[in-house]
């Protein structure tokens, strides 16, 4: 087998890498039957009444220890370590808590005039130009390794970016870039509250579940998904910021495309939260009904 995994993108200047085609070869879960990311088709999703909105404990609390952030070859990686507290999600059909641990994005490239979509998980088809997940895992395990022993030990949190108005929050976020150009850099930074990265929270009820992977090798299966509905907004510079950081210790590959293509659903089912749409038109025609009815009674 060739050398370390990488992206499509890393192909053309690392020939020895293996594509995200060739995964399996070292990790043979790459090739099961619950992978990610996946496309999500709107009219094959089923309402669960039992997803109804998380509740976000700690996301909105700026910590006092530092976050490290590093890159390790693959995404512009943010480590949270060291928080005494770290931030916890519930609910929401979750069964448990769980605790963040990390998180990182995928992104695509820049293209002439326009951004090529770098999302990993896409909605009828369409992706958007970035995508941030945030890794939690179980409330009682110490660590990923532990939390990978248990069906239910991980569970992510994905939000779509796409390109609108400048973002503030992320300033911070995006000047870091600089410090941690080529793999193995790592810095420190000052920590955000987490909820400054994300839309609102009342924007939070609408999301999609279902069963899937990590998205990079092992492709550890027993990943519960939450893909959000409602994305999160920054400009065009501030999105191509990302890919000036490098796949290597060198000026080699801008790192540019790290997703990986959509995976088969197979047999697995997309949950949806919201019935909201379906309420007002509801609303509507009882109040029809009802006028219908005291109008012949007449």
């Amino acid at each position: 087998v060739g050398g370390h995994w990488c992206y499509q993108s890393q192909k053309y200047k690392q020939p020895n890498c293996e594509d995200p085609r060739e995964w399996h070869l070292t990790d043979a879960s790459c090739k099961g039957n619950k992978q990610s990311p996946i496309n999500i088709v709107t009219k094959n999703i089923i309402y669960d009444k039992n997803l109804k909105p998380l509740s976000f404990e700690g996301y909105d609390v700026k910590v006092s220890s530092k976050w490290s952030i590093e890159n390790n070859g693959h995404t512009g990686k943010y480590f949270k370590v060291a928080l005494s507290t770290p931030p916890k999600i519930g609910g929401g059909g979750l069964g448990r808590k769980y605790k963040a641990i990390e998180f990182h994005f995928h992104w695509g490239v820049q293209h002439m005039q326009q951004y090529l979509p770098g999302s990993e998980h896409s909605i009828d088809g369409e992706k958007q130009a970035m995508e941030l997940h945030i890794v939690h895992i179980r409330e009682d395990v110490s660590d990923i390794t532990e939390a990978k022993k248990n069906a239910d030990g991980i569970a992510v949190l994905a939000f779509f970016i796409k390109v609108e108005e400048e973002n503030k929050n992320y300033a911070t976020l995006i000047n870091e870039l600089e410090n941690i150009k080529y793999t193995g850099q790592k810095a420190q930074m000052e920590p955000l509250p987490l909820s400054s990265l994300l839309p609102p929270e009342e924007d939070l009820g609408r999301y999609y579940r279902y069963e899937g992977s990590l998205t990079t090798p092992d492709c550890h299966e027993g990943v519960i998904w939450t893909v959000f509905e409602k994305p999160i907004e920054l400009s065009i510079s501030q999105i191509s910021q990302f890919s000036t950081v490098y796949f290597d210790g060198k000026n080699l590959t801008n790192m540019v495309e790290n997703f990986r293509p959509v995976q088969f659903l197979n047999e697995r089912k997309v949950y949806w939260s919201s019935a909201s749409i379906l309420l007002p038109p509801a609303k509507v025609l009882m109040l029809v009904l009802m006028l219908t009815y005291i109008l012949s009674s007449l």
